[in-house]
């Protein structure tokens, strides 16, 4: 199991995570979304701002003078994804990391379900994954994401059929000791087995954008993704025993 570290005090339940780039009308709803998913649990919202000229400063101003668990934080200049990934989980407080994409696709009533499977699980299970069904891509991105998922299934035997959606819960201590690198948000599943612990998969619908266009294409990640995928095969080929660690009582406590 993965070599912890200490436990902390958690501010609230969950900590969800949005990094985007130009996405003020998405965000319009889906901070709300959020809202109202998560009302049976203590929770903050963060929304990382990769460096956004759209006024979404504006925007989070206006919506947090009546939403005190809305959260912002601003990259100077863009630094991609998986940096304001990052950013929003070294700030987050809460005792899992709920991550989902700032484009409006996944739909955040799925996050009360994720938690609660993580919680029944136990400590062994430290990812909730979410599966996309009926997805809205168009032909090309689709069938191209499908194709990376079988390679990359075949190649890191992380047991999961969409690593790629947005929406996943993790919990946060777990999180924090994975190796950090670009695209490592699309790898969360093999990380986590690569630390001996385990999966849970939750069925998920997707939906189509309703406003602006993808500020991550297939074509200019492709050989990026594949050169990834295989850094990741090096490091779980390199971690080949996973201690399990128990502390002696050595009688001398007071």
């Amino acid at each position: 199991m993965l070599d912890t570290l200490p436990p902390i005090s958690h501010a609230c339940d969950v900590s969800v995570i949005i990094p985007c780039k130009n996405e003020r009308d998405n965000l319009a709803f889906l901070i709300d979304e959020v809202g109202n998913a998560l009302t049976d649990l203590s929770f903050e919202l963060i929304i990382v701002d990769d460096g956004s000229d759209d006024d979404t400063d504006t925007l989070l101003r206006d919506y947090a003078r009546t939403r005190p668990w809305l959260r912002h934080l601003r990259h100077a200049t863009s630094c991609g994804q998986s940096n304001a990934v990052r950013t929003g989980l070294l700030h987050a407080r809460g005792e899992f990391i709920a991550t989902l994409d700032g484009d409006g696709q996944n739909d955040p009533a799925f996050f009360p379900q994720m938690v609660a499977a993580l919680r029944e699980k136990g400590p062994d299970y430290a990812l909730a994954a979410g599966q996309r069904m009926k997805r809205t891509d168009g032909f090309v991105k689709k069938h191209g994401s499908r194709l990376a998922n079988a390679i990359r299934q075949k190649l890191l035997k992380d047991n999961t059929r969409d690593s790629g959606c947005g929406l996943k819960v993790i919990r946060r201590q777990v999180f924090l000791n994975l190796p950090f690198f670009e695209a490592w948000h699309r790898f969360l599943p093999a990380l986590v087995v690569r630390e001996g612990l385990k999966i849970v998969h939750i069925d998920v619908i997707d939906r189509g954008r309703s406003h602006g266009n993808s500020k991550y294409g297939i074509f200019d990640r492709l050989w990026v993704g594949i050169i990834d995928m295989l850094g990741v095969y090096w490091l779980r080929k390199r971690r080949q025993k996973i201690p399990t660690i128990t502390e002696i009582d050595l009688g001398n406590s007071n």
